[in-house]
């Protein structure tokens, strides 16, 4: 029986939720439409079950960009493609018929809901319980800082693919792994933040022989795909040749912007592709030593170093990014909180003072270096949050070999209870 307490606390959660979206709609979206990342897969998806159009095809992206510009693109700007896996549209269904205002004002509020949601869930994953003005700090911090705050404004589905992450490892720490799996999925949603990810943690699904976790990976991915080919049955070639252009529009609309490693080889140093090539090497070993400690040496206890490690990795040789993907570094950093206020007696206030110095520094970072009428990010914003956290982590490895939680390597083992 449900207690009337827990019926009390989802009805004032839901009145709460409402009420945002009214206020972020009266406030916000209406009077100042926005949210440009959120409109490319909008419209795309209003084309295809409003209009019956293919999303990828030449008249959605002119509605696109009809929306986005009042006009078609011209060289030199982003087309503002769908480019996204066609299965997304059918969780953007249920806002496609209505306005544009009430539909990112909703989006807004749901990726809001995301940013929260994942705090607690790795509160849980860490089991650490901070005190409740740290707490209220820390979940206030994770909508406010930059990476965060810049995707909420962009109504970036980065944030979507972070909080399936975030469940993902929770699921897996919790021995759910059918839920593992299928969180796994929808964060295919955006494939470069999880290109690296994906194949190492089902590498180690499949070595741990955690098969629920993978069946339901592959089972969930394969009911997407089959769904879309139904629907529209040239989706992956046209998403493909989608995603073959965007490294060119890309580097046009956004000059002197990719992945980090790009920044520091070829746009600082000039060392052009192979001094690109040497540095992804450099970075990648180390994370592949780690794949082999974990997967073939069964160091269970780097596990969750060698995923912070492949997370991060990740980010930085992507063929490009968004400082928006970069919302998933607070993933790690929640373990370094923990661990400052249980070695240290003024621990909280010391990690308040880093919560207000990582809210501060990136958007005065941000604010400095903010290039032209269209507010382009500077390259240099790339670098600090990637390279920053690949050291971290390298120098502190041994911290997360002893206190991070392990998360379990053998499949449960089913206990049968005879009566005698």
């Amino acid at each position: 029986m449900i207690r009337p307490q827990f019926i009390v606390i989802a009805a004032l959660l839901v009145a709460l939720v409402v009420g945002n979206v009214i206020l972020t709609h009266n406030l916000l979206t209406a009077p100042y439409p926005g949210h440009n990342d959120f409109m490319s897969r909008w419209e795309g998806a209003r084309s295809f079950w409003v209009d019956g159009l293919n999303p990828y095809g030449e008249q959605a992206s002119l509605n696109i960009q009809m929306e986005i510009f009042g006009r078609a693109s011209v060289e030199g700007e982003d087309p503002g493609f769908f480019v996204y896996p066609f299965y997304i549209n059918f969780f953007l269904l249920p806002v496609v018929y209505m306005s544009y205002a009430w539909a990112s004002a909703i989006w807004m509020v749901l990726l809001e809901v995301c940013l929260i949601a994942s705090i607690f869930l790795l509160l849980s994953v860490y089991q650490w319980r901070p005190r409740p003005w740290l707490l209220a700090l820390l979940v206030l911090w994770n909508i406010l800082e930059y990476y965060a705050g810049r995707g909420l404004l962009l109504g970036q589905v980065g944030i979507t693919v972070y909080l399936c992450e975030v469940l993902t490892l929770w699921a897996l720490a919790k021995d759910r792994d059918t839920l593992a799996g299928v969180a796994l999925a929808l964060s295919t949603f955006k494939p470069q933040m999880g290109f690296l990810l994906l194949p190492f943690l089902l590498l180690w699904g499949l070595r741990t022989r955690r098969w629920s976790f993978v069946m339901s990976f592959t089972v969930t991915l394969g009911i997407f795909a089959a769904l879309s080919f139904a629907l529209q049955p040239s989706w992956l070639g046209d998403w493909i040749a989608q995603m073959r252009l965007y490294p060119e529009y890309t580097s046009a609309a956004y000059p002197d912007t990719g992945s980090p490693v790009w920044i520091v080889m070829q746009h600082y140093l000039g060392l052009g592709t192979v001094g690109e090539w040497v540095l992804n090497i450099v970075l990648l070993v180390p994370m592949l030593w780690g794949w082999f400690t974990v997967l073939v040496q069964r160091r269970d206890e780097r596990f969750m170093w060698v995923l912070m490690l492949t997370l991060t990795v990740t980010h930085l040789v992507a063929l490009r990014t968004a400082t928006t993907h970069f919302v998933v570094f607070i993933i790690p950093l929640v373990f370094y909180f923990k661990l400052i206020t249980q070695r240290s007696r003024w621990g909280s206030l010391w990690v308040a003072l880093i919560l207000l110095a990582l809210l501060i520094l990136p958007w005065l970072q941000f604010l400095i270096t903010v290039q032209g009428r269209n507010s382009l990010e500077h390259p240099a914003m790339f670098l600090p949050p990637t390279f920053g956290l690949y050291l971290l982590l390298w120098l502190t490895r041994r911290l997360w070999w002893q206190a991070a939680p392990v998360i379990r390597s053998e499949p449960v083992q089913a206990v049968s209870v005879q009566t005698v």
